[in-house]
C-alpha cells in the first residue's frame, strides 16, 4: 500500500481507523475509473487452435481465474474475444471483438478495449495467466497517478511483460495509427508513447502463462495445490 494511506511515527508505519478510511476510499475511487479487459482473441496455434479461454483449470474456464482477480480490483472488465462469444457471456461480463481484422494480436484487443471502456484507464490482462496479483490494479495505478504517462508496463524483474498493461483512453488515437500502419507489436508502440515501469518480481506467478497441453496440466497442479 501507498504511504500516503497510513500515519507515520516513531515506531513505524501505524493503521489508524481514519487512515483505513482514507485506504478505503481511494481504492474504491482507483477501481471506478479502471476497466479491466481480459485478453482472448488470439488463436492458440500451440493449442491446436483450441480457445484457450475455454479450457477447463480446476473445474473452471481458464478465463474465469483471471477474470474474478480482475473484477475484485476494477469497476467493470470487458472481454475481448473473436469466437465462442455466447460461451465467453456465460462468465457474467460483456465481450467485445476486434475491430481490426484478421486476428491482429493483443493490440488489436486492447484498441477495441479502448473504444468500448466506460472509464478512462484500462488494464488488460491475458486469459491464460490465472495467478493475477491481487494488488495489481493498485500498483499499476499508483504509477500512472503521477500523471506523467498515459501507459503502464508490468516488468518481471528480467523484462517487460508488455500485455500486462494499463493505458489511458488518451491513447486511442494513437494505437489507431498504429495499427492502420499494419503494426502489431506492443514493444514497438510503447516506444511512441510516454510510460513507466511497474516491478512485480515479487509476485513471478502472475506472468506464468498456459500455450500447451503440458502448461495446463502443471497450472492444474500448481492452483489445485493452492486451494488446498
Amino acid at each position: 500500500m501507498s504511504g500516503l494511506l497510513y500515519r507515520h511515527d516513531y515506531n513505524g508505519i501505524v493503521p489508524s481507523k481514519a487512515f483505513e478510511r482514507q485506504a478505503e476510499s481511494h481504492l474504491k475511487r482507483s477501481m471506478s475509473i479502471i476497466t479491466g479487459l481480459l485478453l482472448a482473441g488470439g488463436q492458440a496455434r500451440r493449442m491446436g487452435g483450441t480457445d484457450k479461454g475455454l479450457l477447463t483449470l480446476g473445474s473452471r474456464p481458464l478465463a474465469a481465474w483471471g477474470l474474478t482477480r480482475l473484477q475484485n480490483q476494477v469497476g467493470e472488465v470487458l472481454i475481448s474475444a473473436n469466437r465462442n462469444h455466447a460461451d465467453y457471456e456465460k462468465l457474467g461480463v460483456r465481450v467485445i471483438r476486434d475491430s481490426v481484422s484478421g486476428y491482429a494480436g493483443p493490440l488489436a484487443g486492447l484498441f477495441a478495449g479502448l473504444q468500448e471502456a466506460s472509464s478512462d484507464w484500462l488494464l488488460s490482462a491475458p486469459c491464460d495467466s490465472p495467478l493475477l496479483a491481487n494488488d495489481y490494479a493498485e500498483r499499476m495505478y499508483e504509477a500512472a497517478s503521477s500523471g506523467q504517462c498515459d501507459a503502464v508496463v508490468a516488468h518481471d524483474g528480467r523484462r517487460l511483460q508488455p500485455v500486462f498493461l494499463l493505458v489511458n483512453r488518451r491513447l486511442q488515437q494513437s494505437l489507431g495509427d498504429f495499427l492502420a500502419r499494419g503494426e502489431r507489436k506492443i514493444d514497438l508502440w510503447l516506444e511512441e508513447v510516454s510510460h513507466e515501469r511497474v516491478d512485480f518480481s515479487d509476485h513471478p506467478d502472475m506472468f506464468l502463462n498456459v500455450n500447451t497441453p503440458e502448461e495446463l496440466e502443471e497450472m492444474e497442479a500448481r492452483v489445485m495445490g493452492d486451494s488446498r
